[in-house]
């Protein structure tokens, strides 16, 4: 039986790459002036390749477009600055994983978010998201100390929800860091489908909405 549902959050309980699309958009009319010699549809195409999933590193992108046009190279500390201090405004929970964790919730499931990033900014994402008071535990890398998918990130989620690893699923969308991570880590795992990545862990469920898990994890 299922005991305790384990969460990343970048991809999994929001949609960052929505996000990221409606962000630069926003960003190109707000720096329209600076960015008259860029077409917007450019623009927005450039800053997602170079934000990457939110794997890509903002102020070094960020000058190597700057660049690339011709611009003056203050714009892109004013690009980064826009994106960090507008990030959290673009933060929402979709009623998919808001219905979703309010289920898992009513039926007793122990609920944590397991995340790789700086500590500052994830707790922000999770406050701005309305999730800061809703879980059991919150492990993010930059304060613990060890990332996914390293096993002991997952064993001290177990050990804060005082839960054991064959009765916890980890729903994430990073087949490495998140499937084979918690996979190795003796827990159960269930892949939130996204088109980039190629998930190689055989048998694991796929699911392409968070309301898709519940069966998976309610035994019904």
């Amino acid at each position: 039986m299922i005991e305790a549902v384990f969460f990343d959050l970048d991809g999994t309980l929001y949609d960052r790459d929505a996000l990221a699309a409606a962000l630069v958009g926003e960003q190109y009319d707000a720096f329209a002036r600076d960015l008259a010699a860029v077409p917007k549809d450019v623009f927005v195409r450039r800053a997602l390749e170079m934000d990457d999933h939110g794997h890509g590193e903002k102020s070094e992108g960020y000058a190597r477009l700057v660049r690339e046009w011709g611009l003056p190279a203050a714009l892109a500390e004013w690009l980064v600055e826009y994106f960090w201090t507008s990030y959290d405004r673009h933060c929402t929970l979709s009623d998919d994983t808001r219905e979703t964790l309010a289920t898992l919730r009513a039926h007793g499931k122990k609920l944590a978010v397991i995340t790789n990033g700086g500590a500052a900014r994830q707790a922000q994402k999770l406050a701005a998201l309305g999730l800061a008071d809703a879980l059991d535990a919150v492990l993010i890398s930059g304060a613990e100390g060890v990332r996914k998918p390293d096993a002991e990130i997952f064993r001290r989620a177990l050990e804060r929800c005082r839960v054991g690893a064959a009765e916890t699923i980890f729903v994430g969308d990073n087949p490495e860091a998140d499937i084979a991570g918690a996979l190795g880590a003796g827990l159960g795992a269930i892949w939130k489908h996204v088109p980039y990545w190629r998930l190689e862990s055989p048998g694991v469920p796929v699911v392409h909405s968070l309301r898709e898990i519940l069966p998976l994890c309610l035994g019904k």
